[in-house]
């Protein structure tokens, strides 16, 4: 298991070094979201987001959401983004289009469902690499989540 790690991380961090010789066109970020994956009250968890951006534009790319309500419930969301920058470069403004599984762990059982969601948000740059995300999403079933994400572009 420690090896399969290792290796993992030395792939990304040699992706890291072949395209920082160009102009930034894949972003990573990883970041704590609010929202209702829950019967009751809220949920906290984790968003993990991957995007290549196809023009100045637009970004299509992954994500992969945890959370868990501390009373038994956790979630699960695996999906496929398409992003639309608003004022046409990869930062700024953004809309974005999710479509997915909801895999929800209960009592010891599994249910699964398909999640679909519009993401809003605004993705300001630190320098030319690294930036901050705070964002708001809504869909099905998981009525909304709040959160912000902290990333690099390579």
């Amino acid at each position: 298991m420690k090896r399969m790690f290792f290796l993992l991380i030395m792939f990304f961090v040699s992706i890291l070094f072949v395209f920082s010789q160009n102009d930034p066109k894949m972003a990573v970020g990883l970041g704590p979201e609010i929202n209702m994956n829950s019967r009751e009250n809220f949920a906290l968890g984790v968003v993990l987001g991957f995007n290549y951006n196809l023009a100045s534009s637009y970004a299509v790319g992954v994500t992969i959401a945890a959370s868990n309500n501390l009373s038994g419930i956790s979630v699960i969301e695996p999906a496929a983004l398409f992003r639309w920058y608003f004022l046409g470069r990869e930062s700024g403004w953004f809309a974005q289009a999710d479509a997915g599984g909801y895999f929800v762990f209960e009592d010891g059982e599994i249910s699964t469902l398909f999640m679909a969601g519009l993401k809003g948000g605004l993705r300001m740059p630190f320098g030319t690499r690294f930036y901050i995300e705070p964002h708001l999403r809504v869909g099905y079933p998981f009525l909304f989540g709040i959160g912000a994400m902290a990333g690099m572009k390579f």
